[in-house]
């Protein structure tokens, strides 16, 4: 294991009790997810329900996702200032009242509504589930906390593509996307009863809030820390061409650009989500054991993704073999294991005061990313006459620049890590044993 991820004097003990009370605010992920990815499997129903070409279906999932990314920063305030119960007790109703909405909805406006609804909903429950995390956990298990969080919430996008999508071809509309709804008023229950924000007599120390005054220098002095950056830039890089291809444009490109049936479409939608679970459990180990091997797996992941899309995109023939679509979508698996490691430059960079804030800006990173690509997509795809080629040509350019902003910050971000490092070591040894923050005995 790294010395960065060694143990603190005031580390949470973990424990049963600990994996329970997180498991409750894995499960509001999880439900948000399905809510959240329902949409990738219903976008060719949607265009025909609400007659609609691809730039308006665009439109859902890019203000669903920009309502989310607009709230990153107020939920990590809120977070921080609230605590977890009452922000995903919020989300809960939010996201639940958006989904149930989009099932009874007739027209275009009102559907858009509702899933601005819901991206505001689910805007509150990663970084709520992150901070509960690093209130119940040890900080060395914070990476692998964070993957398995993240594993839980595909596992979510795993029932959209396996469940929803054949009870949206013989339920119907209305009845799937109502029938899913229940699911958020079970989490509410379980959450209002069971979750608590932090351990007995963990408490975090109470911090002055002075208003417009405090929230401006909270939200600053974040920003501030490159490691903060470095990870909004590393989640902005990795995560959106999984996001953009699970999310709306999956599904689409595969029947309508490489003439797959809807059924084998949906198994390669499967896959990538198989894969990122699995990859998910071996970044977190990996990075646990080896803080240094964070930027590596980050940067093999985009190097990766764009070597797979061009292949795919070059390819000479009518179709890609179906052999290099499975490749594709195993690596787009990775993506959201690789995103998540914008959070393990963030959080060594930032006191627990800002960890909600810091997860928050890093979090709008792939989502802003994601929102930029569905939109480019949608309009090129108007544009060329459906040539889906040309229009995931974007995702390149994207790749292109959070590339350089990675590799101008790493530096930077290194250094300041090691001296927080070396500044917590000397902290901890001048603490006498027995006060507040010193060594117990």
């Amino acid at each position: 294991m790294s010395r960065s991820a060694a143990a603190l004097p005031d580390d949470p003990p973990g424990g049963r009790r600990a994996v329970a009370v997180w498991g409750i605010g894995v499960a509001v992920y999880f439900v948000a997810i399905i809510f959240r990815t329902s949409l990738g499997v219903a976008g060719i129903d949607a265009a025909e329900r609400f007659h609609i070409n691809a730039s308006a279906l665009a439109g859902f999932s890019i203000l669903q996702l920009l309502v989310y990314a607009g709230m990153q920063i107020p939920v990590g305030l809120m977070v921080d200032r609230l605590g977890t119960k009452k922000v995903l007790a919020l989300g809960i109703v939010l996201f639940t009242g958006g989904q149930l909405g989009f099932a009874l909805s007739h027209s275009y406006a009102a559907a858009l509504a509702c899933r601005a609804l819901l991206g505001c909903g689910d805007a509150m429950t990663f970084i709520s589930v992150l901070r509960l995390g690093a209130r119940w956990f040890p900080a060395r298990t914070g990476p692998m906390i964070a993957q398995v969080a993240a594993l839980f919430g595909m596992a979510g996008n795993l029932v959209s593509t396996l469940v929803l999508a054949r009870l949206l071809h013989s339920e119907g509309w209305t009845a799937t996307f109502a029938g899913s709804a229940g699911a958020g008023a079970v989490v509410l229950v379980l959450m209002l009863f069971f979750l608590r924000d932090h351990p007995e007599g963990r408490a975090p120390t109470p911090v002055a809030h002075k208003g417009k005054g405090f929230v401006r220098q909270q939200i600053a002095r974040t920003w501030r820390e490159p490691g903060t950056r470095m990870g909004l830039w590393v989640h902005f890089t990795t995560q959106f061409p999984a996001m953009v291809f699970l999310l709306l444009w999956g599904m689409p490109f595969l029947v309508e650009a490489e003439g797959l049936s809807r059924g084998t479409a949906g198994s390669l939608l499967t896959l990538v989500v198989l894969v990122n679970m699995a990859v998910g459990l071996v970044y977190g180990q990996v990075i646990s054991r080896h803080h240094a091997a964070r930027l590596p797996l980050a940067l093999g992941t985009v190097a990766a993704t764009a070597l797979l899309w061009a292949a795919v995109l070059v390819w000479p023939g009518a179709h890609a073999p179906m052999w290099l679509l499975v490749l594709l979508c195993a690596v787009l698996g990775a993506c959201g294991p690789a995103s998540m490691i914008g959070f393990d430059f963030a959080r060594p960079a930032n006191p627990p005061e800002r960890q909600g804030t810091a997860s928050g800006i890093v979090n709008m990173g792939g989502f802003t990313a994601s929102i930029t690509t569905l939109l480019a997509v949608g309009v090129l795809l108007d544009a060329t006459g459906d040539d889906y080629k040309a229009a995931f040509a974007s995702v390149f350019v994207l790749q292109a620049l959070g590339l350089w902003q990675v590799l101008r910050l790493r530096g930077r971000a290194s250094r300041r890590e090691r001296e927080r490092i070396v500044a917590s070591r000397v902290e901890t040894v001048h603490v006498p044993v027995g006060e507040p923050g010193g060594l117990r005995g």
